[in-house]
């Protein structure tokens, strides 16, 4: 007996994304619409080029939802994919268009790619497919078996060194934002790959421990020397901000203080879609990195509540999946689109409320962003296509022990 896959799609998963992709394509066109009349061109530019991006998203989750995943689990074929995004990273940085003070863009006429994105995906595909072959190994020797007893890995294809290199390629460009996404992705992932929790605990309270480290001397140093060390010296005007964005309202402290003046406007139930007073000049980037400060304002507390309560929804939804799911590789998968995800709203979040230091980080979903809405599309999809294989098995396994009972 065969089971169609078409009978087990999970809309508890599909139905929101549809729902928050469709929310994105609205609000990017508030967002965007009046910027664009003003230089002259046509209101619908943005919003159409994130449409077709969702349409080819739509069009990836129909492909990836029907094939077999085994090929995910091909070493040779993710060390090729590695590969490609090394240098595609590589050439992103020096070769790359430099936009707000990083490289991280290629453009190929009309259209940018932005690498960094993509390395979301494939950090949890390759963790999770490194982390799945040494589950015998972590029930023994715990932690261990992830680190062969070496506080300082010895090849260079140990799992270490592979996240280390690509996160450090995505810092140097230097995205900072993404960049920690990818290290506190990687911390959930070790997390469940079967090891004690108190390995989770140490790991985490190191990460914290220089987290602490790092803006204290920024805040000890002052930012301006800090602004002063190669590559990273945009970045000290984010950390300006964070500690006092009132001190230099028309300098580094504009947009932060800007995000709160739109929430304020918003109020309990917001100005109405499209009446945004602070999208029209005075919040840069108010379509990307802000995104959420405008939706706040337009749609008010509740609304902008109920938008964050569905995305939550769906990031529950996906962990759900992942903490179901028999086998190791789909689970740790699940997990870590899910991980991802909440870090890059907890970050995004955070940045436009103060209490991170900003660090151009999208909303996922609304902001505007086709490679964005892209690679989480992507991720979905897979997450859809592992539900679906669990559940096929699952069924299979009760028509087995039927058929013998």
């Amino acid at each position: 007996m065969k089971i169609d896959k078409r009978h087990l799609l999970n809309y508890s998963i599909l139905i929101p994304y549809l729902i928050l992709s469709v929310l994105g394509l609205i609000v990017v066109y508030s967002t965007t619409s009046a910027t664009l009349v003003q230089i002259g061109a046509s209101s619908f530019g943005s919003v159409l080029n994130q449409g077709i991006f969702w349409l080819i998203s739509l069009i990836a989750i129909s492909f990836i939802y029907k094939i077999k995943l085994n090929f995910l689990k091909k070493r040779q074929f993710i060390f090729f994919v590695i590969a490609i995004e090394v240098v595609l990273l590589l050439l992103s940085r020096f070769v790359g268009a430099r936009v707000n003070g990083a490289h991280g863009w290629l453009r190929l006429g009309p259209i940018s790619i932005q690498p960094a994105e993509y390395l979301k995906i494939i950090l949890v595909w390759f963790l999770a497919y490194t982390f799945s072959r040494r589950q015998e190994e972590i029930e023994v020797y715990d932690y261990q078996s992830l680190t062969k007893n070496q506080l300082i890995p010895r090849a260079l294809n140990d799992w270490r060194w592979i996240s280390l290199i690509l996160i450090g390629l995505v810092a140097i460009l230097p995205d900072l934002g993404n960049a920690t996404i990818l290290i506190l992705t990687a911390l959930i992932m070790v997390s469940v790959s079967g090891i004690a929790y108190r390995w989770f605990s140490t790991i985490l309270m190191t990460i914290v421990a220089f987290a602490s480290v790092i803006l204290g001397s920024i805040w000890v140093m002052g930012v301006d020397r800090v602004a002063k060390i190669p590559v990273f010296g945009y970045v000290a005007k984010r950390f300006s901000a964070f500690f006092n964005p009132f001190e230099d309202l028309s300098g580094a402290g504009h947009q932060l203080a800007n995000s709160y003046y739109a929430m304020s406007n918003g109020g309990w139930f917001g100005l109405g879609l499209g009446n945004s007073i602070e999208k029209r000049g005075y919040l840069p980037e108010a379509q990307t990195d802000f995104v959420f400060s405008i939706v706040i304002e337009e749609f008010g507390f509740v609304g902008a509540s109920l938008i964050l309560a569905l995305l939550f929804f769906l990031i529950l939804r996906i962990i759900l999946v992942g903490i179901r799911a028999k086998n190791p590789f789909n689970s740790m998968m699940a997990l870590g689109v899910g991980g991802m995800m909440l870090m890059q709203t907890f970050i995004n979040i955070g940045g436009i409320s103060g209490l991170i230091p900003s660090t151009g980080v999208t909303f996922p979903f609304l902001s505007q962003g086709g490679n964005s809405l892209l690679v989480l599309s992507v991720a979905i999809a897979f997450v859809l296509n592992i539900d679906a294989n669990e559940k096929r098995d699952s069924l299979y396994r009760e028509l087995e022990d039927t058929y013998h009972g």
